[in-house]
């Protein structure tokens, strides 16, 4: 029992080592990220379809159960504006939102998005759940900022316009009701987004939306915005969320279940991936599957207190470490101000502009645009370039979870055809050495007369079987006249399946068909099991399996020498000195 509490509770390893210097630590960088939060949280309701109180529910129970099970020391867990766009994304296609059903739905979705993150990483699922690949990923987190953006045109403008996450369908609505803007609205939002933008580069000490959050709710309040037209925020209730279980509804849950399974992992990517960033840039070690335990459990007990969804949150981590954060703590820190916040400062919110909270929503989203990232995949692999740009387009144009879906899609494909045509290079012996190398890579390696020596760069499977066994008596045929042994370097064979033994020995008849050898060396040890298992071994000859390239091609030489007296063995033996 002692050891399950010690491997579930990790802040058991942690806390018996905690000193007043790391509470220091850990208390500027919860003040921080707690001042941080509320604005953020707020407007990361606003994005998720449900009124801005949730967003600092959510910063609540979730901030008190990280910090008791989670690995991270710099992560700092919230609201975040990518996972309230795929919230709104599934929750509108079954209620409006802010509507009761609206609100009901995204926290049953919380709930199911923890239930699933605490069912695979109980499982262990951690290390083979990376589906979605970095350029997918960075497709995505282009073309979500954006969507996330317009989504708040109808607050900047102070119209109506519909709730959808098609940015074209905005831009039209937009025109079409260009008469109809509230240009004291669009005043206000536009006046905070340049000082946002400007002050952007000055890099100040204190939070600048918390600045334009304090000096809008005052100026609303002096100047009566409410009475010129200006949208304000409204009555915020005092006091900390109840205990209520969601109300569970099977057809809503069967629903709302492809919505939380992309919820789930893109939250588990987010958080595992900033984990990691961090975890290494201070030396310490993160558990995959441990964190999905952590951010499973924050979700689901969080939906208990009608908390919306939570992960990782880049923005505020990253202000958390320049704070000096020490460990998970800052969490509860943090969680400390937004209860604080809930019990005596909601009324002060009343007054809030909505122009003001659409316009950090809009400079917090486009900040998260990387087009550096972009280049760098084009630059460093054409294709993966390609498959962010499809990404990008594809959630963009035909929705946000088809964007995804489409664009883990397209990895997998070039996945697999990356692996079903590998890399099989030719061979040449390396003067002085008895090394076989790649001749196209290095131009001191010499081929050798009457053989040709393979080297095949991945598995040998069923999907790329009949790629390898074509290519091999393709070569073959090329050289027909020249070379009768053909060596596969085996070494970097992983594993070996049936259908690769079939190939295998369909190739074998149709070398010998034209008077030409098989011989395989290098195999490993597994590799050689299945070679056994199978019969392969007895069906090719066991003297056409050598430990490595040189035992096989010495082999060759000494039968090439007893049938035409000659001395290619010796010559062969004066080139690897």
């Amino acid at each position: 029992m002692e050891e399950w509490l010690r491997k579930t509770f990790r802040i058991i390893e942690w806390l018996p080592k905690y000193d007043s210097q790391k509470f220091g630590g850990d208390l500027t960088a919860g003040l921080t990220t707690g001042v941080m939060f509320i604005p953020q949280g707020m407007a990361y309701a606003v994005i998720a379809g449900v009124p801005p109180i949730y967003g600092l529910y959510a910063g609540v129970i979730p901030l008190l159960i990280y910090p008791l099970l989670g690995t991270s020391k710099n992560l700092s867990i919230g609201p975040v504006a990518i996972d309230m766009l795929i919230v709104a994304a599934g929750v509108s296609l079954l209620a409006e939102p802010n509507t009761d059903r609206y609100i009901t739905l995204t926290i049953l979705l919380t709930m199911m998005a923890g239930g699933l993150q605490l069912l695979m990483g109980s499982m262990r699922l951690g290390s083979v759940l990376n589906i979605f690949s970095r350029p997918v990923i960075a497709g995505f987190t282009l073309a979500a900022p954006l969507i996330i953006a317009f989504s708040q045109v109808n607050n900047l403008f102070g119209i109506e316009l519909s709730q959808t996450q098609y940015i074209f369908v905005i831009i039209e609505e937009l025109i079409s009701s260009f008469d109809q803007i509230h240009w004291q609205t669009f005043l206000w939002g536009l006046i905070a987004i340049a000082i946002m933008a400007l002050i952007r580069y000055v890099k100040p000490v204190f939070p600048i939306s918390v600045v334009i959050l304090s000096v809008s709710i005052l100026l609303s309040w002096m100047v009566g915005a409410g009475q010129i037209g200006i949208q304000l925020v409204g009555d915020i209730p005092t006091g900390l969320p109840a205990l209520s279980l969601p109300e569970i509804n099977f057809n809503n849950m069967r629903e709302l279940l492809p919505t939380a399974l992309t919820l789930a992992l893109v939250q588990f990517m987010s958080v595992a991936s900033l984990g990691q960033t961090f975890a290494k840039r201070h030396n310490y070690i993160i558990d995959a599957n441990h964190e999905l335990v952590a951010l499973g459990a924050s979700n689901f007990f969080g939906s208990l207190f009608k908390s919306i969804p939570v992960s990782g949150s880049f923005s505020r981590s990253a202000a958390s470490e320049q704070a000096n954060v020490q460990t998970p703590l800052a969490n509860i820190i943090t969680s400390v101000v937004i209860i604080a916040t809930l019990l005596f400062l909601t009324p002060i919110f009343y007054f809030l502009p909505m122009p003001i909270l659409a316009a950090i929503i809009i400079v917090s989203a486009l900040n998260l645009i990387d087009i550096g990232e972009f280049k760098f995949l084009y630059r460093t692999k054409r294709s993966e370039g390609l498959i962010a740009i499809f990404t990008a387009l594809c959630t963009l144009l035909i929705g946000i979870q088809e964007g995804i879906l489409l664009g883990v899609v397209a990895s997998m494909i070039h996945m697999l055809y990356k692996y079903s045509r590998p890399n099989v290079a030719e061979l040449g012996i390396i003067p002085g050495t008895r090394l076989f190398k790649n001749l196209e890579r290095n131009p001191e390696a010499e081929p050798i007369d009457g053989l040709m020596i393979l080297r095949v760069d991945a598995s040998f499977s069923f999907f790329n079987a009949d790629f390898f066994r074509d290519y091999i008596i393709q070569k073959s045929r090329e050289r027909n006249q020249s070379t009768h042994y053909v060596v596969i370097d085996g070494s970097t064979i992983n594993t070996l399946d049936t259908t690769a033994i079939d190939k295998i020995k369909s190739m074998v008849g149709t070398l010998k068909n034209w008077d030409i050898e098989l011989y395989i060396a290098g195999l490993k040890g597994p590799i050689r099991d299945v070679i056994d298992k199978s019969g392969l071994r007895k069906f090719m000859g066991k003297d056409h399996f050598y430990r490595d390239p040189h035992e096989a091609v010495s082999h060759i030489l000494e039968l090439i020498d007893e049938e035409d007296e000659s001395t290619r063995l010796a010559d062969y033996k004066d080139i690897i000195g």
